[in-house]
């Protein structure tokens, strides 16, 4: 295990030694882009949803009960996705693991467009559901793995922002298919995902595989060939590919083309055991943190607002289905415009700073809102400022979780784990991500009737301020650093230097 997390020099960093760092790699950004379209697509059914369901709901009568389940389901299905997602990953690899993930979101589409039924919708979203767990873990991962440090938070925040993108799709296929007659509108609105699906299913297959893997696998000739592709210099490239071997447990100095793994584990056996049974302290501490930020992503009742917006705004006072759909595309903006600031950010200002102002905005968000949807209801939806000011705070609490949290989990989450453990180790991250997700998305409507749709928000607020505490305490700083040293951050041996440098243990 010590081979997995070990100190290096840090003159050996994948970054550059000019004060002023050179661009994005334009071939690694190309790669990122190719895998993040899988992040698009579910994003498309998330903000799809929330309009279909107004009409899934009357053409085929279903109550609120089967409404939860029906929008929930996906992120249960998601959890067993995401967890078969590290080890078949680390088997067939990150660009395989990306078609297996468009084929099983274009299979959910088909069935969820043809949907005669409930039954059948809700198989749709199943199948669409595993596509979902395995996409979340491996676009991310690959993302981080071709990337250079300097450009890392970029890269690796792409597919987080193409989930917003296409959220706000999402949100505009509703209001402009809402016009259709009822029994056509919601099932093209479902169906059309399987169009870019099968797209990107193709496209993928011209992409490379992420050089770490291969260099993992003993494919070293490939591996360094690749990282020749996706760096900024061939001295960058042979300091990233000599930084990888090391990490995967192969001499330095061993320039093969194929070196035999024989008593190497590269198809992640025996990675649970280390992971769970077995950590290390430093693993452990990895552990935590990466779970933690993915628990918190969901606690604080992003998914409330991105799936049950035009439930919400209706509480709120507005009544009309188109207004309720443009006001709820007014979300989708917010948030994919945000998004797209924190990928600029990320690597400026750096992960912990951003994350703790976000929460911050988060908190005061969520309080306002509460108030203003109780004083809404209470008035029976007649307080103009009421409404007002609940559109105000729901569109300022995706705007701060969008800069923030949201893109954030995903790049942390990606980069901490040691090589080894990374595909599994982001994997488990995922599953906790959806069980968050299906936890809200499936009881929301239920915590609404129980103690008030504004009551609902006060307690996210309250969960934001403990997610505040933990990663003030919790989470060091990584901008800058290569996935190499990142690894040695949650050393035991060098925490006192840790505490000093970035403010967490």
């Amino acid at each position: 295990m010590e081979d997995q997390i070990s100190s290096k020099n840090p003159d050996q960093a994948d970054k550059p030694t000019n004060e002023k760092p050179p661009g994005v790699n334009r071939y690694a950004l190309l790669c990122s882009i190719v895998a993040s379209i899988v992040s698009i697509i579910f994003g498309y059914d998330t903000g799809v949803m929330s309009g279909a369901m107004v009409f899934i709901e009357e053409d085929l009568k279903t109550n609120e009960v089967q409404i939860e389940v029906l929008t929930g389901i996906l992120n249960l299905c998601a959890l067993f996705g995401s967890l078969l997602a590290g080890r078949t990953s680390d088997i067939i690899g990150r660009r395989y693991t990306i078609v297996l993930a468009s084929i099983l979101f274009m299979l959910g589409s088909v069935l969820m467009g043809w949907g005669p039924n409930y039954p059948v919708l809700l198989t749709g979203r199943c199948i669409a559901g595993l596509g979902v767990g395995f996409a979340l873990m491996v676009a991310p991962v690959y993302s981080a793995e071709i990337a250079t440090a300097s450009h890392r938070g970029l890269l690796a925040s792409l597919p987080h922002l193409c989930i917003s993108i296409g959220i706000l799709l999402g949100y505009l296929v509703n209001y402009f298919f809402s016009k259709l007659p009822m029994h056509i509108g919601w099932r093209l609105m479902l169906g059309i995902a399987a169009i870019p699906s099968l797209v990107l299913a193709l496209g993928i297959l011209k992409m490379p595989e992420s050089p770490r893997w291969l260099i993992l696998q003993g494919r070293l000739g490939e591996g360094k060939r690749i990282l020749k592709l996706v760096s900024n210099s061939p001295e960058e490239a042979e300091i990233r590919f000599r930084d990888i071997k090391t990490a995967a447990g192969i001499d330095a100095e061993c320039e093969d083309e194929v070196v035999k793994m024989e008593n190497k584990k590269t198809h992640g056996e025996g990675v649970w055991k280390e992971l769970i049974i077995r950590p290390t302290p430093a693993v452990r501490r990895v552990l935590l943190t990466a779970l933690g930020i993915h628990f918190f992503q969901h606690a604080t009742g992003i998914e409330a607002v991105l799936l049950y917006g035009p439930k919400i705004f209706k509480k709120a006072g507005i009544t009309a289905k188109d207004k309720l759909f443009l006001v709820t595309i007014g979300v989708g903006i917010m948030k994919t415009t945000f998004i797209f600031t924190a990928t600029f950010l990320l690597d400026k200002v750096g992960r912990r700073k951003l994350l703790l102002t976000s929460v911050g905005g988060m908190i005061c968000a969520l309080t306002m809102l509460g108030f203003g949807l109780t004083m809404a209801q209470n008035s029976g939806g007649k307080l103009v400022w009421a409404l007002v000011l609940s559109i105000v705070s729901a569109y300022s609490f995706v705007a701060v979780f969008s800069v923030g949290l949201g893109p954030i989990t995903w790049v942390y989450s990606s980069e901490v784990f040691p090589l080894k453990l990374r595909a599994q180790g982001a994997s488990l991250g995922v599953a906790v991500n959806r069980v968050m997700n299906a936890t809200v998305s499936m009881s929301f409507l239920s915590l609404s009737r129980a103690i008030t749709t504004g009551g609902a928000f006060f307690m996210f607020a309250g969960v934001a301020v403990v997610a505040w505490n933990f990663f003030f305490f919790l989470m060091p700083e990584t901008k800058g650093k290569s996935l190499e040293e990142i690894e040695a951050l949650f050393q035991r041996d060098g925490d006192n230097k840790t505490k000093g440098e970035n403010g967490a243990v």
